[in-house]
């Protein structure tokens, strides 16, 4: 019974330590993204530790079918036809992350963007697919 009792107290302890570790790690890492230095393609990791950033602003630039299929929470809808005619709606002071599909609309989004003066805007690399590859949660 006592050995029992011992290994039970132990596997507690690692699990704890592990419990631990991972909430360190992930704070570490949301405390760690530099806004101003981040590449022109970020992943969904950065994305995800970012999405609910107040100085971030998410861009899906899908169709509306396409978003009412599964969104990231708090992106914006701005299919790319409508990005020329709606880009005021896009904050110039905020760090601007672009996503879609697969990666490559949202690429033609963040070019367009920086072409129109945006200095701190990145694409989502893999789009909403990666981002569900990862396991992330969509909203519907």
């Amino acid at each position: 019974m006592k050995v029992v009792v011992v290994q039970a107290a132990a596997l507690l302890l690692v699990v704890t330590l592990l419990v631990g570790c991972q909430v360190s790690n992930n704070i570490a890492t949301k405390a760690t993204i530099d806004l101003e230095n981040l590449p022109d393609t970020v992943d969904v990791k950065t994305t995800r530790a970012l999405q609910d950033h107040p100085n971030v602003v998410l861009i899906d630039v899908r169709e509306p079918f396409e978003y009412s299929a599964g969104y990231i929470s708090g992106a914006k809808l701005i299919p790319l036809g409508q990005v020329p005619a709606r880009v005021d709606e896009i904050p110039r002071d905020k760090t601007v992350i672009v996503t879609c599909r697969s990666g490559n609309r949202s690429g033609q989004a963040a070019n367009y963007l920086r072409q129109q003066g945006f200095t701190n805007v990145h694409n989502m690399a893999g789009g909403v697919i990666a981002w569900q590859q990862a396991g992330f949660p969509l909203g519907k």
